[in-house]
Order: C-alpha cells, then structure tokens, then sequence
C-alpha cells in the first residue's frame, strides 16, 4: 500500500520522481549451514524479494524496517545489525509513478516474543507464531526460504542476503551467540563499496 503522505505529495506532483528513504529487511532464521530467509512474492511484478518498505516521516529507518517486516509477513522481527545504505536504482511503477530510494538494509531475527510464543504452545518444529502470511495486499506469499534455494533477486538483493549470512556466521547474535552482540569490526556497504565499521 501506498503511505498517505505519498499519496498527499502523488496529489501535487503527478508522476514525477520522488527521493525517498527506504528499508531493506533481510530476516534469518536457522543454525549456520541451514539459514532460512524470509522472502515476499511481490503482487506488483510476481518477484520474490526480502522484506521493502518506504521510511514514514519522522520514523528511524530500523523502526520501520521491524514495522514493514510484521505489516508484510506478520512476523515481529528484532534487527540486529545494519548492513548496507545505497542508493536504488531509478523506479517506475506500472502506474508511472517514479521514485528513487536511500535504501537502509537490516540483518534481522524472529523477535524472542514470537519464539517465546511458539514455545509456550510445544511446537518443536519450525511451525507456529513465526511463520509468515501476506498481511498487506503488497505480497501474494511469503515464506521461509532455505538459503540454498533463494532465487536470483537482482544484484541489490543478492548481495545483501550475502552480506546479511555473513555477518550472522562471523557472531552477529543469531541462535547459538549468548551475547547477541553484533561485532564491531565488520563491513558495511556503502553504494558500492564495502567499508570496514
């Protein structure tokens, strides 16, 4: 869904292309060697893509990025680390709206609320209060994706669930970190390039 301010700024602009700030959420569950990743099936173009959404004024991109994770999947996630702010390449929708994004990508986690939950009614699978559904109308599915099956999703995309799948194996806090701690010492990618934190 189109946020109301787009919708108010679409209403004096036309089609002309907006600058806005956007969050990428790239959530992982799984040991290391058997990650999931949770995708969306757009309903605009039919591509599996993680979790996007548009930075509402005012609202810290990570807050938005836990907010479009549940309004899309209705999965609460935590983030856990930020790992790339680029910028997209030039948009058009099918309606001639025309956009570009600062995009904020997030390693993120089922939330310990929603795991807490799924323990309380003894699931001992993977089933239960953290798996998705579309919750929006954006998306036609969304599922949990084993690593070694997620399908191309453009560069962006790709790279970022590569990012993303390092940072959680090098000790970023996912199942099997007591810390929960993200080391300081990783990259993040900036554009193209990959910086040192």
């Amino acid at each position: 869904m189109t946020p109301d301010f787009i919708q108010e700024l679409r209403r004096h602009v036309g089609h002309a292309e907006l600058w806005l700030i956007g969050v990428t959420v790239i959530v992982v569950r799984g040991e290391a060697g058997a990650e999931e990743v949770l995708l969306v099936k757009r309903a605009d173009d039919g591509r599996w893509t993680p979790v996007t959404g548009i930075v509402e004024p005012g609202e810290e991109p990570d807050v938005a990025g836990v907010r479009e994770a549940l309004e899309e999947t209705s999965v609460a996630v935590e983030i856990e680390s930020l790992l790339a702010v680029q910028v997209t390449r030039k948009i058009e929708y099918p309606n001639g709206d025309r956009a570009q994004y600062l995009d904020h990508a997030f390693l993120a986690r089922v939330a310990e609320e929603e795991v807490a939950a799924r323990d309380d009614v003894g699931a001992d699978d993977d089933s239960g209060a953290d798996e998705p559904r579309p919750a929006d109308g954006e998306n036609t599915a969304a599922e949990w994706v084993p690593l070694a099956d997620v399908p191309p999703m453009g560069p962006r995309f790709d790279r970022t669930v590569e990012l993303a799948i390092r940072a959680r194996r090098d000790g970023s806090g996912g199942p099997g970190h007591s810390d929960g701690a993200v080391e300081s010492g990783r990259a993040i990618l900036f554009g193209a390039e990959e910086r040192r934190r």
